[in-house]
């Protein structure tokens, strides 16, 4: 039978939250689609979605997401709205996606990952070097924390909520004499000059999935399958289960020091993995490699080699 396309009558609805950096990344799937189906703009709406995480009480308050439920924060309404039917599919950063969907869900279409580093941002100074004794890092990710801590524990280190544009605001009133945020955010939104410098991997590797666009639908919508499959990325659906499947071994979230990134060099993957305690007094870490086929059970091997490692107590903060 054939599947009719969505159109103007009866256009294809994508939701998403309504930050810039998320209205770009629903902006991006539409023109995607449209170019890959030879489709009309008017054949697709673009719905805006509240999610708790965008409280303006809670960013302005700066409190740590583990304060306020970090699993789904970013996503819970999002997808009810896809379950009820009020949308087709969900548009997220995958560095925000529990590493389980709700049951009549599936995430499995990727766009091409942008820049995976995180970007140094500062009004004064120019790399995390630089700090001076003392300084005020402001940061929303455990795990970057983490990662200061290990490396400076000179510095003194804040929760740091809100956007692209609330974080910059922040800084400039003189919150904090840095932060971090991801180069592909920045890169998205026209702002990559905002960053005084990028950090490699080698440095502080990434949160899992980090630069990221996934795409969620219902698994019963066949429509829907066809129309992303035009659309999706092998080989950043290699490397992004990869490391959620690390992720997902751990039993980690959003606001776990856990960091990991996956490379290709043509069929062979190459998985990266960091687990850190939050004060940033350990960390322990190791790669793998192999097949990209066999990425799922490579990120499960990773985990379980890190844990293997760790102290008993290691894991008490989860």
């Amino acid at each position: 039978m054939k599947i009719a396309p969505p159109s103007p009558a009866q256009p294809l609805r994508i939701g998403t939250r309504g930050s810039p950096l998320a209205l770009w990344q629903a902006h991006e799937v539409r023109r995607c689609l449209m170019a890959a189906h030879g489709l009309p703009e008017t054949a697709f709406t673009v719905v805006v979605i509240k999610v708790s995480g965008d409280d303006r009480s809670m960013i302005d308050a700066d409190r740590p997401l583990k304060e306020i439920g970090n699993k789904g924060l970013f996503t819970r309404e999002i997808e009810e709205a896809l379950l009820d039917g009020s949308i087709d599919i969900a548009v997220h950063s995958m560095k925000d996606m529990p590493t389980l969907q709700p049951d009549g869900l599936i995430l499995n279409c990727y766009l091409p990952r942008e820049d995976v580093r995180d970007a140094f941002v500062s009004p004064a100074i120019n790399s995390l070097a630089d700090l001076p004794h003392g300084a005020v890092v402001g940061s929303s990710s455990l795990r970057r924390r983490a990662q200061l801590a290990l490396r400076r524990p000179d510095l003194n280190l804040v929760e740091f909520r809100g956007n692209v544009q609330t974080r910059m605001k922040k800084l400039e009133d003189g919150v904090a004499a840095a932060t971090f945020l991801a180069m592909a955010g920045l890169n998205r939104l026209g702002m990559a000059h905002m960053a005084k410098c990028a950090i490699e991997p080698e440095d502080m590797l990434p949160a899992v999935a980090q630069g990221a666009i996934g795409i969620e639908r219902r698994i019963d919508d066949p429509r829907v399958q066809a129309l992303l499959n035009a659309i999706h990325c092998t080989a950043t659906g290699h490397r992004v289960n990869a490391e959620r499947a690390f992720l997902r071994e751990l039993d980690g979230s959003c606001e776990t020091p856990i960091a990991a990134l996956a490379m290709l060099d043509g069929d062979t993957l190459w998985l990266r993995g960091e687990i850190l305690r939050p004060d940033g007094t350990q960390s322990l870490a190791d790669d793998i490699r192999g097949p990209a086929a066999d990425g799922l059970e490579m990120g499960r091997d990773l985990a379980r080699r890190l844990k293997s490692r760790a102290p008993a107590d290691f894991f008490d903060w989860l």
